[in-house]
């Protein structure tokens, strides 16, 4: 049986709206990569680069979270 309490559904919520702000980055990132290109490509690559681990920063944060949350419960 699975739980339908603000409990279960709370994970569900959270990555789909990490999913959901994340592709809207990988969605306009090729359009500001290039407009960032025309100053330096270094900086597009940077912005590039920060975008792709904003998505696995934001996994770890949330990671970390529930990693306090469930020591507090406990």
């Amino acid at each position: 049986m699975t739980d339908t309490g603000p409990k279960g559904s709370s994970p569900v919520f959270a990555a789909a709206v990490i999913f959901v702000g994340v592709a809207l980055l990988f969605f306009v990132m090729p359009n500001i990569m290039l407009w960032l290109a025309d100053y330096s490509p270094w900086l597009a690559a940077g912005f590039g680069a920060l975008a792709v681990l904003s998505f696995f920063f934001l996994f770890w944060l949330r990671a970390r979270y529930q990693q306090q949350k469930n020591k507090s419960d406990s």
